[in-house]
C-alpha cells in the first residue's frame, strides 16, 4: 500500500512538473494595463505634458500641433514644482506594476487554460508608451492580448484615446491586422469596470476606514465628497458616457455602504477657460465651509492609484484650502494602490472575460451620438474583427 501511495504521488508530481513545463514553453497571456501615466521623475514632466496636450481626445483645442507645445513649456515649470513636492515624480508607475503583478499570480489559479500570465503597462502620456508596450510583447511571442483599461468608468478622451492609440500602433498605415510578416496578436478588451462588486467593495472599505477616524457621535453625518477628474463640457455634450458611469460607481459605492452618509459627486483638474464639467471640487469644499459644514472626506473614485491629481492636487492644494477655511474635518480616503480587494478585483475582471470568449462589448461598439472621429470608428472595427476566435482558441489549448 506505502508503494503504491508513493507511486501515486510521484505520477502527480511528474504531471504537475509537466503541466509547468508546458505552460513555461507558452507564451504568456498578456494583460495590458491601459493608463493615462504620469512623469516617473521631474525632468520627464515636459515631455508628458507635451504629449498630453497633443492629445485631441483628451483636450480638443483649436490649431493643436501649435498650440499643444506651446502650452506645455508654459505650463511646464509649475508642474515640474507639483512633482517635486509629491518626492520628485508620480508613483502611478510603482503601483500599476504592483497591481499587475499581484493580478496575474491569481489570474493563473483563476484561469489556468490562459496561463502564464504577464502584466504589460501602456501609458499614453509616459514612459512605457504604447509602442514600447508592443515591442515587448513581440519579444515574449504574445499571440493573445487582453486591453485592460485601468480607467474603470469609459471616457473616449481617456480608455478611448488609449485604443486609438493601441490600434494605431498595431496597425501600420492602416494595412492589415499587423506589419507584414510579424507574428497577429489576437486582441480583446476590457473597457470599463466602475460598478464590478470587487471594485466597488474595495473602495467602499477604505471609505469606511476612513470615517473611522472621525470621533463617532459625527461618523455619520461625515458628507462623502467623491471627486472625479473632469471633462470639457464639449466632450460631455457630444454623447460622452463618463458622467454616467462615474454617478453609477457612486451609486454602487453608497449602496455598498448603507447610504448612511450624505454624498455628492464633485469634479477636479480642470485646465483652460473653456468649460468643464462641475462644480470643481474646490469650489465644494468653498461653499461647504460657507453653509458650515466641517467634516468632508475626499474619496478618490475615478482613480485606481496615487498620483498627482491625489497626492498633490487633493492632498496638498484641497486640504490646505480647507484649513485655511477653518475646516478641521476634512480627509481623503486611502488610493486603491497595493489593496488586496482591489488586486484580487481586477483578476476576477480579467479571469472573467479571458473565460467569456469575448473580444469587445456592445457598449464599447457604441460611438457618440455626435462623435466626428474618424479614429473611434476605425479602432472599434478593428478591435471587433477579431470576434471570438481570440479568447476562445486560447481558451481551448
Amino acid at each position: 500500500m506505502a508503494i503504491r501511495s508513493a507511486a501515486q504521488n510521484l505520477a502527480k508530481q511528474g504531471s504537475r512538473a509537466l503541466a509547468t513545463a508546458a505552460t513555461a514553453s507558452k507564451p504568456p497571456t498578456a494583460i495590458v494595463m491601459m493608463n493615462m501615466g504620469g512623469p516617473s521623475t521631474v525632468s520627464e514632466t515636459g515631455d508628458f505634458l507635451r504629449n498630453l496636450f497633443s492629445d485631441g481626445d483628451l483636450i480638443p483645442l483649436p490649431f493643436q500641433s501649435t498650440l499643444a507645445p506651446l502650452i506645455a513649456k508654459r505650463r511646464t515649470p509649475k508642474i515640474e514644482e507639483q512633482y517635486a513636492a509629491i518626492g520628485g515624480g508620480s508613483p502611478i508607475l510603482r503601483w500599476t506594476r504592483t497591481q499587475g503583478e499581484g493580478m496575474v499570480k491569481l489570474l493563473d489559479e483563476l484561469s489556468p487554460e490562459t496561463a502564464p500570465h504577464k502584466a504589460y503597462v501602456a501609458f499614453r502620456y509616459a514612459n512605457p508608451m504604447t509602442e514600447t508596450c508592443l515591442e515587448e510583447m513581440k519579444r515574449d511571442g504574445v499571440t493573445r492580448a487582453v486591453a485592460f483599461t485601468q480607467y474603470p468608468q469609459y471616457s473616449c478622451s481617456t480608455t478611448g484615446s488609449s485604443l486609438n492609440e493601441m490600434w494605431k500602433q498595431s496597425v501600420p498605415l492602416g494595412k492589415g491586422k499587423e506589419a507584414e510578416g510579424e507574428q497577429e496578436i489576437q486582441w480583446s478588451v476590457i473597457d470599463r469596470w466602475g460598478v464590478n462588486e470587487g471594485f466597488v467593495d474595495a473602495v467602499a472599505r477604505n471609505i469606511e476606514a476612513s470615517l473611522q477616524t472621525y470621533p463617532p457621535e459625527v461618523r455619520d453625518s461625515v458628507v462623502l465628497l467623491f471627486s472625479a477628474h473632469s471633462l470639457p463640457m464639449s466632450v460631455v455634450n457630444r454623447g460622452d458616457p463618463y458622467p454616467a458611469e462615474v454617478g453609477a460607481s457612486v451609486s454602487a459605492i453608497m449602496h455598498r455602504l448603507g447610504n448612511r452618509n450624505p454624498y455628492r459627486l464633485v469634479w477636479q483638474s480642470q485646465v483652460g477657460p473653456s468649460a468643464w464639467l462641475g462644480p470643481q471640487t474646490s469650489d465644494a469644499i468653498k461653499g461647504y465651509a460657507k453653509k458650515g459644514e466641517n467634516n468632508l472626506l475626499l474619496v478618490p473614485v475615478a482613480f485606481t492609484s496615487d498620483h498627482i491629481e491625489t497626492l498633490f492636487e487633493l492632498d496638498l492644494e484641497y486640504l490646505e484650502e480647507a484649513k485655511e477655511l477653518g475646516m478641521t474635518g476634512v480627509k481623503r480616503v486611502e488610493s486603491l494602490n497595493d489593496s488586496p480587494y482591489f488586486i484580487r478585483a481586477i483578476a476576477d475582471i480579467a479571469a472573467a472575460h479571458l473565460k467569456s470568449g469575448r473580444a469587445v462589448s456592445p457598449q464599447l461598439l457604441l460611438r457618440c451620438p455626435d462623435c466626428t472621429n474618424e479614429k473611434c470608428g476605425k479602432q472599434k472595427d478593428w478591435f471587433k474583427s477579431f470576434g471570438t476566435s481570440g479568447a476562445a482558441s486560447q481558451a481551448q489549448a
